[in-house]
């Protein structure tokens, strides 16, 4: 099974008279990079949560909201005004506007502005609310992963699609194979016999060298090699797990053999088969970049 990197999935509800959001979005990365947004009552909660997430996520940039109220996660959090600082501000503060003849409201506004007059309380979070909490967090990894899958889906074709057009273009090389070796025979038999007026020519070791020439132009093992990691990346493919890494590294071992058979092609039409590959196989591998 393929599945993409790429996800989205939230989920909202009504917790005790407040609406709660659960939001999960992610990106392509080769690890998994977590950024969790919790409210601040429930920062205990973390890294239990990060353990769980990373097991059901894997990998991806990937950021997770849990929201309460109206989004704002510092509704854990009640403001409380310090009178005996505020009024220490004040007194201070109005001998200053009786002298300057500064007016009231700006006073105000500069005494809450001031260092401890307003604090927060921490309120704790409630037991029940969280594993309210933590059932819309599993709904939105549902839709999550259901996002990915589809998404993986539309993936899968299109590299299905690349590995079949490498293996067309595979068999399409073999007609070229013999007419490639006669030209070659051909062009060194021309260019012996332009020489054999200036020199004596061995014709026995002639041939001898012209065997062992065929022989490293020779790419049976290739295309036997590239057939065989074509079969197993649309057999990995369809596999139950996660599987993008090891279909980065089948796609690494095809590259490998590719550029093989481009060294060893010597013959024009064979190359531009050749080229058409490589243009798959990058395809392929851009679609691989987003693959879990």
């Amino acid at each position: 099974m393929v599945k993409s990197m790429t996800g989205f999935g939230s989920a909202t509800g009504d917790i005790s008279g407040t609406a709660v959001t659960v939001e999960i979005k992610s990106l392509n990365s080769k690890f998994l990079e977590l950024s969790l947004r919790l409210p601040s009552m429930y920062r205990d909660k973390e890294l239990e949560l990060r353990a769980e997430l990373g097991k059901l996520i894997e990998r991806g940039k990937v950021d997770v909201n849990i929201n309460i109220g109206n989004g704002s996660n510092d509704l854990s959090k009640k403001s409380n005004i310090n009178k005996e600082i505020f009024k220490a501000y004040f007194e201070e503060l109005s001998q200053l506007r009786d002298e300057l003849k500064i007016a009231d409201h700006l006073i105000m506004d500069t005494i809450i502005k001031l260092p401890q007059v307003l604090g927060n309380e921490k309120t704790e979070g409630d037991p029940e609310q969280w594993k309210a909490i933590n059932e819309l967090l599993q709904q939105a990894i549902v839709k999550f992963n259901s996002f990915r899958e589809m998404e993986g889906k539309v993936t899968e074709d299109d590299l299905t699609l690349r590995i079949r057009n490498i293996s067309k273009l595979l068999i399409e090389t073999e007609k070229y194979e013999k007419g490639r070796i006669d030209n070659i025979r051909e062009r060194l038999q021309k260019n012996l016999a332009e020489i054999k007026n200036s020199t004596s020519v061995d014709q026995n070791r002639f041939e001898q060298e012209l065997i062992f020439y065929f022989e490293k132009l020779d790419i049976t093992e290739e295309k036997l090699r590239l057939r065989s990691h074509c079969d197993y990346f649309l057999q990995t493919i369809k596999s139950a797990e996660a599987n993008g890494k090891k279909l980065g590294f089948i796609t690494q071992e095809i590259g490998r053999e590719i550029n093989t058979l481009g060294s060893k092609a010597n013959d024009a039409s064979m190359q531009r088969a050749v080229v058409e590959m490589k243009d798959e196989l990058e395809k392929l591998k851009e679609q691989l970049a987003n693959v879990l």
